[in-house]
């Protein structure tokens, strides 16, 4: 499970998904069935992974086949909606905002098989758990997230035992961005983006723009070379959006470098060490006051030559129906899926509506009809007060709510992002 039992989209960036399709259904709050390793060795739905796609498609599901039919299977006991650890690294919220106990996302009656899934075996309609325990299954559903990797990074994780450096992409050091950032005196501001795939491509920048606002409210933004270095070649995906956010770096003198891969950090010496990706054994180190580090990210150890994954370790879903490409019983949702779109909470809200189309088909013997067409939403935070929301589907087109142009930054989608979308998520996505 990526970040303790995070959103499994985890980036968690949802965009304005109560508007599309799918997510008009709201449902009372209820005690789930009380946590326990598998009370049953067969379900007619089995759910893997408790983040947002998970607990999403277990209500689904529980409408579809009762409550005593569908397990959770999620060792952790905290769910967490990650979209606002950005606002947290940036001190505008709480970490305890973002947390809920697992238990009470749980929908109610659903069991919650509170392990860890070691193996799939889809050949035989069976996953594997912790001590040997085996349940087995009528239709699969993969909602597993995504793997933080800071171990990849030379010195981490052990250097967040060191001031001035964090990171909004764990619940152990996103408050540590905060202390960095108030810490702050004067020198280099580093904000980076890895070599891989990444859950919510935008929030490695949003906190970029947040503690430039924040040394300007304070008085030291003189004092401060704020740099943005990214393994990728521009500063977002999609054009409309990328334009728009160069006119904010250039307004507020900000550096880019792109092609450029943290690969070492020396906490003890302030010194964070570059590879250039364009340049093969090239390396640059720089000084920082303060670094954000963007973790190298990958499939859950479990999916990595599991049966249900391609050859990089991702599960293996038709891009259109999330049905997987080889056992027709078994489907995927989220961070996890090599669907072609960023991993957000916004895509895991437009594929909930999709998947449960399909699944209700796929139980009746017919083919799916209903197609996503990699919806994905990522609002812009740019300062503690405007947001530029970028909505967008699979071929980096935008796909947009509002009648407005999205590419400004405004007031009223911040508000959106940091008061409206947490109410939703809790309220409704997961029920």
């Amino acid at each position: 499970m990526s970040a303790i039992g995070a959103v499994s989209c985890s980036c968690l960036c949802p965009g304005v998904w109560l508007l599309k399709p799918g997510m008009q259904k709201m449902s009372s709050f209820g005690l789930h069935t009380a946590a326990r390793c598998a009370a049953k060795d067969y379900y007619e739905v089995l759910v893997l992974g408790g983040g947002a796609g998970g607990i999403a498609m277990s209500a689904r599901m529980k409408r579809k086949v009762g409550a005593g039919n569908v397990a959770v299977v999620e060792p952790s006991k905290t769910h967490y909606y990650q979209p606002m650890w950005t606002l947290v690294g940036g001190g505008a919220k709480q970490l305890a905002a973002s947390a809920r106990p697992m238990g009470s996302v749980m929908p109610t009656g659903v069991e919650w098989i509170k392990s860890q899934v070691t193996a799939l075996d889809p050949d035989k309609n069976c996953v594997w758990l912790e001590n040997d325990i085996k349940v087995s299954y009528k239709y699969l559903i993969i909602a597993l997230g995504i793997s933080l990797h800071y171990e990849k990074i030379k010195g981490l994780p052990e250097g967040f035992n060191h001031p001035k450096i964090g990171s909004n992409y764990s619940a152990q050091t996103v408050e540590k961005t905060w202390k960095a950032l108030q810490d702050f005196k004067e020198g280099n501001a580093i904000f980076t983006f890895p070599n891989t795939p990444v859950k919510c491509a935008g929030a490695p920048q949003k906190i970029m723009y947040l503690s430039d606002a924040y040394l300007r409210k304070t008085g030291k933004r003189s004092k401060a070379n704020i740099m943005f270095n990214t393994s990728l070649g521009v500063i977002f995906g999609v054009k409309k959006y990328a334009d728009a956010l160069l006119e904010v770096i250039k307004e507020r003198n900000l550096a880019v470098n792109y092609k450029c891969n943290l690969i070492e950090v020396r906490a003890d010496k302030q010194e964070a060490v570059f590879e250039n990706l364009d340049k093969p054994g090239v390396t640059e180190v720089h000084q920082y006051e303060m670094l954000h580090v963007t973790p190298p990210m990958g499939p859950p150890a479990v999916l990595i030559n599991s049966p249900v994954s391609d050859e990089s370790g991702w599960v293996d879903v038709d891009k259109e129906t999330l049905q997987h490409k080889k056992y027709p019983n078994v489907f995927g949702i989220g961070d996890c899926t090599n669907l072609p779109t960023s991993k957000t909470a916004a895509a895991v809200a437009a594929q909930s509506g999709v998947l449960d189309k399909t699944i209700s088909l796929v139980m009746k013997n017919e083919l799916p009809v209903r197609k996503y067409d990699g919806y994905t939403s990522c609002p812009l935070v740019t300062s503690y007060n405007k947001v530029i929301l970028a909505e967008f589907d699979y071929n980096a087109e935008p796909l947009e709510t509002f009648p407005i142009d999205q590419s400004k930054e405004r007031t009223t989608m911040y508000h959106m992002k940091a008061d409206m979308m947490p109410l939703l998520y809790w309220n409704a996505l997961l029920k």
